[in-house]
């Protein structure tokens, strides 16, 4: 079978991987490298549930081509927190705020939010819930999920 090889930062580290090119960029990311916090909802794009920040913008990987990475950042949501395991703004408050429920769309709407944060530490409501149009979510209603953005936000103004 045909490979090609990738080389990228991944949440922070500089990798290469040897894969099909016919491979998504989650594809590679779950079976690859083994990380299982970007999910395959839909395989399309629509859900959300795959979304990762690629050089500081949201991106679902799962329509994202694999060769399209190279010499790309990656963030996923096992490099958000600390390299001492403390836990991002963002991820304390979503466990504070309740906006995480079954947990499916979290890691999605995490990244989708950490890009938003990273371009704009001070967003609106309305700018919370544009940047998160793109990440479905089932049990929350999303006013948890839009409320922890704005908690991650007083969060990390009280941290600076």
């Amino acid at each position: 079978m045909e490979k090609i090889t990738v080389s990228f930062i991944l949440n922070g580290d500089e990798v290469t991987a040897e894969v099909p090119p016919s491979w998504s960029l989650l594809k590679t990311l779950r079976e690859y490298f083994e990380l299982t916090g970007p999910k395959e909802g839909c395989g399309v794009g629509e859900c959300g549930a795959c979304t990762v920040v690629i050089d500081g913008k949201a991106v679902n990987s799962c329509i994202y081509p694999v060769a399209e990475v190279e010499g790309k950042s990656v963030l996923t949501v096992e490099g958000l927190a600390g390299t001492d395991g403390t836990l991002h703004p963002l991820q304390r408050a979503f466990i504070e705020n309740n906006g995480v429920q079954c947990g499916f769309c979290t890691s999605g709407m995490l990244m989708s939010a950490k890009a938003l944060l990273d371009e704009n530490p001070e967003p609106t409501e309305d700018e919370i819930r544009t940047s998160l149009a793109g990440n479905l979510c089932r049990c929350t209603g999303y006013v948890q999920i839009v409320e922890s953005v704005q908690k991650a936000v007083k969060m990390m103004k009280e941290k600076s």
